[in-house]
């Protein structure tokens, strides 16, 4: 008679050691998740400040609102109020989400809903306190990471790609391997690898950078004191497009960063940037 070895059971079998190593500094932690509550309160109050008007445009003059190559809204059809999401000539129908947002029982004419804005309701006046509030809390927040990052040695220690990570071959094998969820294990788990390396420094170096300045860039105010950014970025209007360009593409950053964290291990990813600890399994698998 052939017995079932029980121990083969997953929660019967003896847990592997684990190892727990300092992942992340408590300066990176707390602007961390001080940048968590600011981009969060500056994406949903830019989203109020661009429904008063939900076009884009390239150039220092855009009125006209035939010409904006981006464009949120709604038509009035003899069925109902449709929503729509414009990119050149391509028109997707968004009704529902965008342009024509469910409010209480009807549909209403607004870009971005109600529970997607800060305030909820219509406030421009409001939506661009707030939005200017924690823009500048982003901008100290930054300049405190950045001066920590380089006097500790935590950009060029922890963020700066080796020449052995930047290889065709090698970052050819991360992309398959990210693409596959094959994560890093063991020791490779302690640090940081080349797409993470350079997707954190393009977000910090340029990204961040480029939508604070054109954040600058249209307010009429500090044009006077930087009157050149209005020429290097092409007028009000082309700053206006690039500031929701690179809003739209630190979202798309944050989207991939949670569902990394969520399949390479979310509780130890949490507890890293929380407590700074993280634990590897001495056989070489990640906790």
């Amino acid at each position: 008679m052939k017995h079932f070895d029980f121990s083969r059971l997953p929660f019967l079998c003896a847990r592997a050691p684990r190892q727990w190593v300092r992942r992340h500094s408590l300066a990176v932690r707390v602007t961390h998740w001080v940048n968590v509550v600011c981009f969060s309160v500056l994406l949903l109050s830019g989203f109020q400040i661009f429904n008063a008007h939900p076009r884009l445009y390239w150039g220092k003059y855009g009125a006209d609102a035939d010409k904006a190559f981006i464009a949120i809204g709604s038509r009035k059809l003899e069925d109902g109020l449709h929503g729509f999401f414009q990119i050149g000539n391509l028109s997707i129908e968004t009704t529902g989400v965008l342009g024509a947002s469910r409010e209480s029982e009807a549909l209403a004419a607004r870009a971005f809903p109600s529970w997607l804005t800060i305030p909820s309701y219509h406030d421009l006046g409001a939506g661009r306190n707030w939005h200017f509030l924690f823009a500048w809390l982003l901008v100290i927040n930054g300049f405190f990471y950045l001066a920590h990052g380089f006097w500790r040695g935590h950009i060029r220690r922890d963020l700066a790609p080796t020449r052995d990570q930047l290889t065709l071959a090698h970052l050819r094998q991360e992309v398959v391997d990210h693409a596959r969820l094959r994560f890093p294990k063991g020791a490779e788990a302690r640090r940081y690898n080349a797409l993470q390396k350079l997707t954190y420094l393009s977000v910090a170096l340029l990204l961040l950078p480029l939508m604070v300045l054109t954040g600058l860039t249209m307010s009429p105010g500090l044009n006077a004191v930087f009157p050149f950014l209005l020429d290097v970025f092409g007028g009000r209007s082309s700053a206006r497009t690039l500031h929701f360009i690179s809003a739209s593409l630190l979202v798309l950053f944050v989207v991939v960063h949670v569902l990394m964290v969520v399949l390479s291990g979310f509780w130890n990813n949490i507890r890293s940037m929380i407590s700074g600890r993280y634990a590897i399994d001495q056989s070489g698998d990640k906790e």
